[in-house]
């Protein structure tokens, strides 16, 4: 691992010649010029739990991914956001590559380009690979995974293994045209309360903000040709002076800027008031969850007179049960269905939750009546 370190430390400095740490202004917003509105959705398979299924041989499922991708163009969605791990990516890099080429030619098949997450603070700290437990009954994406785990993130002599994967992973599609962008860590730091936070990484946030900077650092030295980003989650943001160590990482890094909210239309459009202050192009990479007044006829049309980019949770309701809400964690569904869907579009059938919520969604995107076919 010390000469990989030398090796990718060499090639830092010699990006760092070759290109600036981090676009201007000015290219942030040249690039998304060049970009359609961009609307989608956080993307598994309903056959996955976790990114692990979603992604090992045994469990790769392509054959649900050309059909509910299929879903996700007929309502005009244009992007997916999906999940990486980097333990994949250590054990057999070549067979996880080649099955990430076989993701990105179906998604582009459906006219759908991909936003890859390539690590993820938020639920089971301590994954393994192999076959994957079944989810847990009634709880919220009870087998979701980190990446990097516990283990990895508090011994920093294995912080080599995950730059090593961060940039081969970058350098292997820096110039896909397929891939519309990087999100180098979802919600870094979380210290996931409801779930786990018994047995989370012990000074995470610590951590976090010690490794998160390497991370932009290793994927900018692989010179891709899309944006890197990560995407500020909680708290204050209206002032630079309030954001926390970890947010300062993610502002100064990222070509663009992005951002989660589950609240309710006011609060999406106070928090894009609140971004637009750093003048880069806004993506939305997380949003929709019904009962809290995060819908798709509430956020859309704020979404698109902004020309922010919205990509919700979810698309279809499968193993992840997110359609379930987060309280689960703490009163698991298992003796009764949840009032209102809290995410997730359609049914596994492809049948949709909402005839009328598929309906609006394919009116904002301006979708064709062409392509009504593919949503059931």
């Amino acid at each position: 691992m010390k000469l990989i370190r030398i090796l990718l430390c060499l090639l830092a400095g010699m990006a760092a010649m070759a290109q600036p740490r981090h676009w201007t202004e000015e290219e942030a917003n040249q690039w998304y010029a060049r970009q359609p509105w961009l609307v989608g959705a956080n993307y598994i398979p309903s056959t996955a739990s976790n990114q692990l299924e979603m992604w090992q041989q045994d469990t790769f499922d392509p054959m649900a991914m050309d059909r509910e991708l299929g879903w996700a163009e007929g309502l005009g969605m244009n992007t997916v956001r999906v999940f990486l791990d980097d333990m994949l990516w250590q054990r057999d890099s070549a067979g996880f590559e080649k099955r990430i080429g076989q993701f990105l030619k179906t998604a582009d098949k459906h006219h759908i380009r991909t936003i890859f997450v390539l690590l993820d603070s938020v639920w089971d700290p301590s994954p393994e690979l192999g076959p994957q437990l079944p989810p847990r009954p009634g709880i919220h994406n009870s087998r979701w995974v980190q990446s990097p785990s516990a283990a990895v993130l508090m011994d920093s002599r294995k912080w080599d293994g995950v730059l090593a994967y961060v940039q081969g992973i970058v350098t292997d599609y820096a110039h896909d045209k397929r891939i519309l962008a990087w999100d180098v860590w979802n919600e870094p730091g979380n210290t996931n309360q409801d779930s786990y936070a018994a047995s989370d990484a012990a000074h995470k946030e610590q951590l976090v903000a010690q490794l998160l900077p390497h991370v932009f650092e290793y994927a900018r030295a692989a010179l891709p040709t899309q944006p890197l980003t990560s995407g500020l989650w909680k708290d204050d943001w209206s002032n630079p002076a309030n954001l926390t160590p970890i947010e300062k990482i993610q502002v100064e890094n990222s070509d663009v800027v992005s951002f989660h909210n589950y609240g309710p239309p006011e609060e999406f459009a106070k928090r894009l008031e609140w971004l637009a202050a750093y003048k880069r192009p806004i993506l939305c990479t997380e949003y929709m969850a019904r009962p809290l007044g995060s819908t798709f006829q509430a956020i859309l049309p704020i979404a698109k007179k902004n020309n922010v980019a919205a990509i919700n949770w979810g698309l279809v309701a499968g193993k992840t049960q997110t359609y379930l809400p987060w309280d689960s964690w703490l009163k698991p569904y298992t003796d009764r269905e949840p009032a209102v869907w809290f995410h997730d579009i359609f049914q596994k059938d492809g049948k949709p939750y909402s005839r009328e919520e598929v309906d609006f969604i394919r009116t904002v995107t301006a979708r064709p009546q062409g392509k009504a076919a593919r949503v059931k």
